[in-house]
């Protein structure tokens, strides 16, 4: 398993994110996410907005864990498919970098079940690459 580059903040926290595996020959990030019952609409299934946050966290930690940790994505356009309701409980999410440039990087993204059996949503993903904060381009501090 390789390490988890990233440093949570309230938002990963929020979303019961978790790191699970990062492939770096594919560029795919696996992770676990929890939508507690306060994500849940009167219809009974996770907001779309905030299934669009867990696709963009995958797709956005795909992207630092690609470039060691130097480079977060800043997002242009994000598209997304629901393809059915998601239910609160534990989640799996994929992340992948489709492509990578100087100036545009392309990401993609699926939320499951935690069998893999089920896909709830997917989205792709065009963004900016950006240093991280804090972090020259070489990755130092």
């Amino acid at each position: 398993m390789t390490q988890f580059l990233g440093k949570g903040g309230a938002h990963v926290e929020l979303m019961g994110a978790e790191f699970v595996d990062f492939d770096p020959v594919s560029e795919t990030i696996t992770m676990r996410f929890n939508a507690p019952d306060s994500f849940i609409t009167g219809r009974g299934g996770v907001q779309g907005g905030l299934v669009a946050g867990f696709l963009d966290e995958a797709m956005g930690w795909a992207h630092v864990q690609a470039t060691g940790g130097t480079e977060a994505p800043l997002n242009l356009e994000i598209a997304m498919t629901l393809l059915k309701l998601i239910p609160p409980g534990p989640l799996m999410g994929k992340g992948r970098v489709i492509r990578r440039g100087r100036r545009a990087i392309f990401l993609e993204g699926e939320l499951w079940d935690t069998g893999w059996t089920t896909l709830f949503a997917r989205a792709t993903s065009t963004a900016i690459p950006t240093p991280v904060p804090g972090r020259g381009s070489d990755g130092a501090s």
